[in-house]
């Protein structure tokens, strides 16, 4: 039983935690807000109809006594902290994934309390306590616990396989502190490729997995077949690692406590890159005047980067120096913090994405190295040589993507999110060659488009450059009038055209466009 992890679940937490803050009755709905969605609710707002994913008016209709807050993780945090030192008052060895989320390993607490399900039974009374739901679950993995706690269950040992294999794919990604930043989109391809289940995902050979997909497939894999993970643990960290700060002053407010950490931070992370290892479980530690000391611990799916260590650091401070009783703060000003990163891993090991989110919106470290990379070239090449493509609107492929130089406001030529009626539907082509063509019927004559939207014949080959391909296949023509009334705009994107798709003899596929009695390859399908 020593591998058993206890997974403790609040459910809901954003918006118990926005209920509390505000002072609400339980039964009163609340939603809690991200970008004018729905990113939680409260079970009286899902009882009316209320989604997550939902817009914010369309929820108001649904319900319209709801109360709406926006997303705090700060406050979220914050109000976790006195659950989560509830319990370890009983279980020292506690980890926080998130807000909302802990685990605790099993060896010896099913022992103490004599088995796994009264201590089950324990640690939810402890919760009621503060006056907070929660459930518990036990299995024998990591991923598996925090399923099963979604559901209140105790999974037997060996269990794993077997109750993971029924439930939908999209399981995979209900937990996002335990996944990669890109599982919605594994999940999604699987989907796609007929894989309805865990079951039906773990059923695959990890060979086929490995060659297939990326890392997070890779770990989603083993998550699927309940394959062992590194269970939650208090071992102590390498001494080389460990970064401290004495507060001189002592310091008693959250901002001048969050700002030394977010210094620390930055401190851990250069002593971590010295040592060419990453962090993946993170300990906090606060001493105030009197000697007391303070610790918890974070976890994570993802390596943590210098932000991501400063914001567990400043949800932690706010945690323990705003807590609503007394008996929950530090008893005095904190005069030392100190990072531990209780685990690390190699940076070799490591399979990071190029962009790491993207320049036009990440801001990750790999992001960061890559715009700095760009900068070098762009002092060498100049100003404009240098472009970042930005999602822009349009009909066309080529349109979709507005190229800004590097360091400009990033402002796409047109609106993406605006109704564009004819736009080519996707998947877009991979390569815009934007390269002329002649395209003849079987009589070897050109292939125009009338004014009546329809070809002057069949089409039957292309020529591109010097090579000839017969067409085995065409749709089409597809035509358009826009901007009519402008000579100055009847270019590329507007005046009357049409475009056209063909399946070559050696099976690619191209999108062609028609203006001006000129052919061009537009798009390439691969």
């Amino acid at each position: 039983m020593s591998g058993r992890v206890f997974g403790l679940w609040c459910p809901d937490w954003p918006a118990v935690a926005a209920a509390a803050d505000a002072d609400l009755s339980p039964d009163q709905p609340i939603a809690v807000l991200g970008s004018g969605r729905v990113v939680a609710c409260s079970a009286s707002a899902r009882a009316v109809g209320v989604r997550r994913d939902m817009r914010k008016r369309d929820a108001q209709a649904r319900c319209p006594q709801l109360t709406l807050a926006e997303a705090d993780q700060c406050r979220d945090a914050r109000l976790f902290e006195p659950v989560v030192a509830a319990v370890a008052e009983l279980i020292p060895l506690v980890e926080v994934l998130r807000p909302g989320l802990l685990v605790l390993p099993a060896r010896g607490v099913a022992r103490y309390f004599g088995s796994e399900e009264i201590a089950a039974e324990k640690l939810t009374d402890i919760v009621s306590s503060c006056g907070v739901e929660s459930q518990v679950g036990i299995a024998d993995e990591l991923f598996t616990a925090i399923i099963a706690a979604r559901r209140g269950m105790v999974i037997p040992m060996g269990g794993g396989v077997e109750f993971l294999a029924p439930l939908r794919i999209s399981e995979l990604a209900v937990e996002p502190s335990m996944c990669m930043d890109d599982r919605l989109s594994l999940v999604d391809l699987l989907w796609r490729m007929g894989l309805r289940t865990i079951g039906d995902f773990a059923g695959l050979s990890a060979a086929d997995v490995a060659t297939r997909f990326g890392a997070d497939a890779i770990y989603a894999h083993r998550t699927a077949r309940a394959m062992p993970q590194r269970p939650p643990s208090g071992q102590a960290p390498p001494p080389d690692l460990v970064v401290e700060h004495q507060c001189d002053p002592p310091v008693d407010r959250v901002d001048a406590a969050a700002f030394i950490g977010r210094r620390l931070s930055a401190q851990l992370h250069d002593v971590l890159a010295a040592a060419s290892v990453a962090c993946t479980r993170l300990t906090v530690q606060a001493v105030t005047d009197s000697g007391r000391e303070y610790s918890r611990t974070w976890r994570c799916a993802n390596p943590l980067t210098p932000d991501a260590t400063a914001d567990r650091i400043r949800w932690q401070l706010e945690g323990w120096l705003s807590g609503r009783n007394a008996a929950d703060r530090p008893d005095g000003p904190v005069v030392l913090l100190r990072l531990d990163p209780v685990e690390v891993i190699s940076s070799g090991a490591l399979q990071l994405g190029f962009t790491g989110g993207g320049l036009t919106g990440g801001d990750g470290e790999v992001a960061e190295r890559v715009r700095r990379a760009l900068v070098r070239v762009q002092g060498l090449l100049g100003g404009d040589r240098v472009q970042i493509p930005l999602r822009s609107g349009g009909r066309g492929p080529g349109q979709q993507i507005t190229l800004v130089p590097l360091g400009d406001e990033l402002v796409p030529a047109a609106d993406p999110q605006a109704p564009w009626p004819g736009r080519v539907p996707g998947p877009s082509p991979s390569i815009l060659p934007m390269a002329p063509v002649s395209v003849r019927d079987a009589a070897d004559h050109p292939v125009e488009v009338t004014g009546r939207g329809g070809f002057t014949g069949e089409p039957a080959s292309l020529t591109w450059g010097s090579r000839t391909w017969r067409l085995n296949w065409w749709a089409g023509p597809w035509a358009t009038d826009e901007r009519w009334w402008s000579e100055t705009e009847a270019g590329s994107h507007g005046g009357y055209y049409a475009r056209a798709q063909v399946l070559l003899e050696d099976s690619r596929a191209l999108l062609l466009h028609y203006q001006q009695g000129q052919w061009t390859v537009e798009g390439v399908y691969e």
